[in-house]
């Protein structure tokens, strides 16, 4: 057990042990129960401290519009309830609080494309004191799967492919969220999910199975959650899927001896929804008494809504299917993020707080900005963007062109359509004086007013229905109708900017070879619109890089920039390498790619030599080649030339965001250390291997100064 846990305080430990000794069986069984009224409010559930737990889903249970939250008078109304229970003990109200609260931020995915922590934190700091505001002290999120098929719905949640990037996201997002401290009345306790492999679902299809190694499993999806508890997460929610054959909730192994044994995990673990009951689906239990013996054993401290452990954890006990310490020790768990979270100290919500703390001025500023910065710029022919005052008319048209609600994107519950500025009224607000925009959101009537238009500036993408939870998709092109949209505005010859609003990477190919530009928006938030005239009209650049990289064709997935070389790599020719005979092998966009109004040059790499103590450093010189200021991304990549087993083309080791004056040259350095360079073998150990390691300085995945060194 690590002596620094930041789960573990004297006086927290003292005060949870002596409560445990007081409670019943019951009371205690009560804790590990989540309870959420279906249609009927049982008070007497909550006098009687048989639930541990409210969750506050009410609509939108998997994401999919809005819902009405609690507000604090009605969270502190059932607060009192608990405070009617002999012990006092107080609930701890959940929420999915995924990418804000009614300050709604971009969706995660492309907060991930900001490669940006800082900025994650701070979103997810706004979200918090929004949140608790109404009553809300726990979010389940961040979402920390890795994700490389993007038919899977769900990408949207998650920081992209790499474990590196996720890592930065993880640990971010649990600091924005949780704070210094978790009592803070203005704090949430996160909730780090879903523990783990869950983005690996075959075909894409959202509660899947799937199939890991070992090595894959802790190099690729096991770190987010690492560096989530390093960052000091409250809690981790256990999978719906099946993993090799285990269903996470119910896979001991990983909720026990790695969570708690290797890493020192001192906080508490729930299902996802119903998933102990869903244990009886996955024919590994016969019925919800022994699913929930299963999925308790395995070390799920809290059910969430199904009350197979209210229902059965007796009986369980009885038998012995279960042992008092177990349960004592889950009961422990959750009064300690209790504890931690001030709810014995500060049970009820200040009244004045919602209106004071929701949809700050500031908030809004922030939101506007960070979805500049997380918009990715994928083709700038002749440097139509930033649109001049040589375009006096333009045409801005598309199925999506007067969107509001749809910019919030999956998992906002609590933004509100009514908060947003219709992406037409915030264009027309962008626009320069003397530029004249006019607006189709109908085929005919576009193609009618292109021909007296200097350019057009078309808004295609996805309804946020069509991503998120379950909202898998088997073709990766613009949703029906939209190509052809494309198609018929551009045969008029035109200049086009094509903006996408979208949930996921889209196979675009032929779209982005008919645009003049293509600027990724993502669904961008509250302030999306706002953001986007901003970024066309140059009074911002697009600060994004791809957190994914962007497939040519549906059938290129799952594609990823770190694969393994194969016996026969990739390669311009040849009938007998690794290639498709309909389509380029190559992405259209690689992981890390993305333009902004300026170019950079890099030179100068300093990397030759040897790994003798145990790390070494490497620099290159950047250059703004350009006439205006910009930010670049620089990225740090590996790779492990031969080794015992296989090992990735490149690999992410650190990236560096940095402002350039136009003309400006800064040197970038890394440092890379030993235990970075470690990889896991069949048998489940770490090993470092030495020998010769090449390494890039790069603008993204497939480019840059290559160098080497040995270790």
């Amino acid at each position: 057990m690590p002596s620094n846990n930041p789960l573990l305080k004297p006086e927290t430990e003292e005060h949870i042990h002596h409560l445990l000794s007081k409670m019943t069986v019951d009371e205690k069984i009560g804790q590990t129960n989540q309870y959420m009224a279906r249609g009927f409010f049982d008070a007497d559930l909550i006098r009687k401290g048989l639930a541990g737990s409210l969750i506050n889903a009410s609509g939108a249970l998997t994401g999919q519009g809005t819902s009405r939250s609690s507000s604090a008078d009605v969270c502190n109304d059932i607060q009192k309830l608990a405070f009617e229970s002999r012990l006092k003990i107080p609930q701890l109200f959940g929420r999915d609080v995924i990418h804000g609260y009614r300050t709604v931020f971009p969706i995660p995915l492309a907060q991930a494309a900001s490669w940006n922590p800082d900025l994650a934190r701070q979103a997810a700091s706004i979200a918090a004191r929004e949140a608790t505001s109404d009553g809300i002290k726990w979010t389940f999120a961040p979402m920390v799967d890795i994700a490389r098929d993007p038919r899977w719905g769900r990408v949207a949640e998650g920081a992209g492919e790499d474990t590196y990037l996720g890592c930065q996201m993880a640990a971010a997002v649990v600091q924005g969220f949780q704070g210094e401290c978790m009592s803070n009345p203005e704090n949430l306790v996160a909730c780090a999910k879903h523990y783990v492999g869950y983005g690996v679902a075959e075909g894409g299809r959202d509660y899947d199975g799937g199939e890991l190694s070992e090595p894959t499993l802790r190099d690729v999806y096991l770190p987010p959650f690492h560096a989530a508890v390093d960052a000091g997460v409250g809690t981790l929610m256990s999978a719906f899927l099946d993993l090799n054959g285990v269903p996470a909730t119910a896979n001991r192994r990983l909720l026990t001896d790695v969570l708690r044994g290797e890493w020192g995990f001192k906080g508490f673990v729930v299902s996802d929804w119903e998933s102990v009951h869903e244990l009886i689906n996955h024919g590994v239990a016969a019925d919800d008494g022994e699913a929930a013996a299963l999925a308790f054993h395995a070390g799920v401290d809290m059910d969430m809504i199904s009350q197979a452990y209210l229902n059965h954890m007796a009986a369980n006990l009885d038998s012995g299917k279960v042992s008092m310490d177990e349960l004592d020790e889950a009961v422990l768990r959750i009064l300690r993020i209790k504890h931690l979270a001030g709810l014995f100290e500060n049970p009820f919500t200040d009244l004045n707080r919602s209106n004071r703390d929701i949809l700050m001025p500031s908030s809004r500023e922030f939101a506007r900005h960070f979805a500049r910065e997380c918009m990715v710029l994928l083709k700038n022919q002749d440097d139509i963007l930033p649109l001049t005052d040589a375009f006096k008319n333009i045409l801005v048209a598309g199925p999506l062109v007067h969107a509001q609600g749809e910019m919030l994107g999956t998992w906002a519950p609590d933004g509100r359509p009514a908060d947003v500025t219709p992406l037409s009224e915030a264009l027309k607000a962008a626009a320069p004086a003397g530029v004249q925009l006019r607006f189709a959101a109908h085929v005919d009537r576009a193609i009618e007013a292109a021909h007296a238009s200097d350019l057009i500036v078309l808004v295609m993408g996805e309804h946020p229905r069509r991503s998120g939870e379950n909202a898998n998709v088997t073709d990766l092109g613009l949703p029906p109708g939209q190509a052809e949209w494309v198609d018929a505005i551009c045969a008029i010859g035109k200049p086009v900017v094509l903006v996408v609003l979208a949930g996921r990477p889209l196979a675009i190919t032929r779209q982005v070879q008919q645009a003049h530009a293509v600027l990724y928006a993502w669904h961008p938030g509250i302030e999306g619109g706002g953001a986007l005239g901003d970024v066309l009209f140059g009074k911002a650049s697009p600060g994004g890089r791809l957190p994914i990289t962007f497939p040519r064709a549906t059938g290129q997935v799952p594609i990823y920039y770190n694969h393994k070389n194969t016996g026969r790599p990739i390669t311009a020719d040849g009938d007998f390498k690794t290639r498709y005979v309909d389509c380029p092998s190559a992405p259209l966009f690689p992981f890390g790619y993305g333009l902004t109004y300026t170019y950079f040059a890099y030179a100068n790499l300093s990397s030759r030599g040897e790994m003798n103590n145990g790390s070494i450093q490497f620099s290159a010189e950047i250059t703004n080649c350009g006439p205006r200021p910009g930010a670049e991304v620089v990225q740090f990549y590996t790779r492990d030339v031969t080794a015992s087993l296989a090992r990735p083309i490149r690999e992410l080791k650190g990236f560096q965001r940095i402002t350039l004056q136009p003309g400006e040259t800064r040197k970038v350095t890394f440092s890379l250390h030993r235990e970075d360079l470690a990889f896991t073998i069949s048998d489940g150990r770490k090993v470092c291997e030495p020998g010769i390691f090449h390494v890039w300085i790069a603008p993204n995945s497939s480019s840059g100064l290559q160098g080497q060194f040995i270790l």
